[in-house]
């Protein structure tokens, strides 16, 4: 029995839908421009210069620097995450993540673990320990206490939105 030589093919609706949703991310300049998003870059600005300060020293000869550098670092890379999730509107594609309370759950850790951090950072500051690291400890420790209070106002802003999102 001879074979037909005809093919079929059928058009699917995936590659339309993705073409459609896989379209060039959307920057957000007017999110740099807000008082939020001038507290997040504060945040990463002066965040980094805590670690960077700990990290050039002897820091791991003592455990509550440990902890400084744990908490500097760990909210650092989640903070340049949000930034870039806030900056190319990601957030608007997924819907199903409750943004406000990400939001709210995420500057208010950081500000209580920054507060913890700032207090153990000052408090372990002394002359007796290392004289040579002084300085920068003393300098971390002053930092420290800015990112708080940055991470402070973000979390007001953050109630905020939270606030308004949930009593509509």
């Amino acid at each position: 029995r001879p074979r037909s030589h005809t093919v079929t093919t059928t058009s699917s609706s995936f590659t339309a839908n993705l073409s459609a949703s896989s379209s060039t991310l959307a920057y957000d300049r007017e999110f740099l421009r807000t008082l939020p998003g001038l507290l997040m870059v504060t945040e990463i600005v002066l965040g980094l210069l805590v670690w960077t300060l700990i990290a050039g020293t002897e820091y791991f000869l003592y455990p509550a620097f440990g902890w400084v550098m744990f908490v500097a670092v760990f909210y650092w890379v989640l903070t340049v995450f949000f930034l870039i999730i806030y900056m190319t509107m990601t957030y608007t594609r997924i819907p199903q993540v409750p943004w406000t309370t990400v939001g709210l759950c995420f500057n208010g850790s950081a500000f209580i673990l920054y507060l913890i951090a700032a207090i153990v950072d000052a408090s372990s500051v002394t002359k007796d320990l290392d004289s040579h690291n002084y300085n920068s400890w003393a300098a971390s420790s002053f930092f420290a206490f800015v990112v708080t209070s940055c991470y402070a106002g973000n979390t007001y802003f953050s109630f905020i939105s939270w606030r308004s999102r949930t009593s509509q």
